[in-house]
């Protein structure tokens, strides 16, 4: 049997030591290889796509980033690992992995547990986008980009924009603009506390509409020429919409 390669996100040293050992014991009934490790959620998002891992042993609690928000990210790799969670006694984390037939741990993790976890995993492929989404508890605090495998974060609080176009959805920030397969609702109804409704195919960030730039074309809507390549025109908004793109102003 060929080594499977693992990678491990654990904020805590101890918690990645004993994961290692695990895997040391299990190596008659199944060869692994720990091909990287992360201490937080912004490591494990650069560090896993360039390491080959098949499947990320990843904590859920961890700084910088959750597990449950780096598994969305990654999902976006096209051949992005397996993931099996590793929580604490956390009730309503396990109840949101079973709902979404999501594979996890539970501290102190066991040999055997892991074993059948791992052989799973090996099988089982990244998980499904969807069911990361369903089970995470809130908003997200970055969108992500797939580029020459590697993700690019973009933190939803340098957002000005979201942009609905065909399959697409535009982000802008001030610097520049990135694009996601994501549907507008989708993304109306997880970041409604930071984002506003102004056009059918707009949500415009809350808070750069209390602190916009003059230099700043408002959404799609007001045809800016910092949009990047020239669209057709979105329609003119009418009546609340237009208000609050005025208000805006």
């Amino acid at each position: 049997m060929s080594e499977l390669r693992i990678f491990i996100a654990d904020d805590e040293e101890p918690a990645r030591e004993r994961l290692k050992e695990l895997l040391g014991d299990l190596a008659a009934e199944l060869p692994t290889r720990v091909v990287g490790e992360a201490r937080n959620g912004l490591e494990a998002i650069e560090r896993v796509p360039s390491s080959g891992a098949q499947v990320l042993l990843l904590d859920i609690e961890m700084p910088g980033m959750a597990g449950l928000e780096v598994a969305r990210h990654l999902a976006r790799l096209e051949s992005g690992p397996a993931v099996v969670f590793v929580t604490a006694h956390d009730r309503h984390a396990v109840e949101a992995f079973e709902l979404n037939a999501l594979d996890y741990l539970l501290k102190p993790v066991r040999a055997q547990r892991l074993a059948a976890a791992l052989k799973k995993a090996a099988t089982a492929g990244a998980p499904d986008a969807t069911q990361l989404a369903r089970a995470a508890s809130g908003a997200r605090e970055y969108f992500s980009v797939a580029e020459r495998h590697r993700i690019v974060l973009v933190p939803v609080r340098d957002i000005l924009f979201l942009r609905a176009e065909q399959k697409y959805v535009t982000l802008r920030t001030r610097e520049r603009s990135h694009l996601i397969e994501e549907p507008l609702t989708s993304l109306e109804e997880e970041f409604a506390a930071s984002f506003v409704r102004i056009h059918r195919n707009c949500l415009v960030a809350r808070s750069a509409a209390r602190h916009r730039d003059a230099q700043e074309p408002a959404c799609a809507l007001a045809g800016g020429a910092h949009q990047g390549p020239a669209r057709a025109a979105a329609p003119r908004p009418r009546g609340r919409a237009a208000a609050a793109v005025h208000a805006w102003r």
